[in-house]
């Protein structure tokens, strides 16, 4: 499953928001999850994030969203927004080396 979420932050949350995302690739390195491809980005304006997940467990369970430093950043978003996270399934039309062979 591919999918991609979207929210606009409040200006003064901005910082606070990236250490979260930073400790959640610091638990992926850690545990380096199969199946799971996950990336993040911060747009021009400074304040708007889009994150980027593909996964594919056997067992349906989304090692990602399992995480505790995940689920502490999920924690406290809507707070940090000014417009709420959205998100939208994908469908990979194709792709050079984005999710992986």
């Amino acid at each position: 499953m591919k999918h991609m979420v979207s929210y606009k932050l409040k200006p003064e949350r901005v910082a606070e928001n990236e250490g979260l995302i930073l400790a959640v690739f610091e638990s992926l390195m850690q545990m380096r999850p199969a199946g799971l491809r996950y990336a993040t980005f911060r747009l021009g304006d400074g304040v708007s994030f889009v994150h980027l997940v593909s996964h594919e467990e056997a067992d349906s369970v989304n090692a990602l969203t399992t995480l505790p430093a995940f689920k502490a950043f999920t924690a406290g978003i809507k707070d940090r927004c000014e417009v709420a996270p959205q998100r939208f399934d994908m469908t990979e039309v194709g792709s050079y080396g984005f999710f992986g062979i």
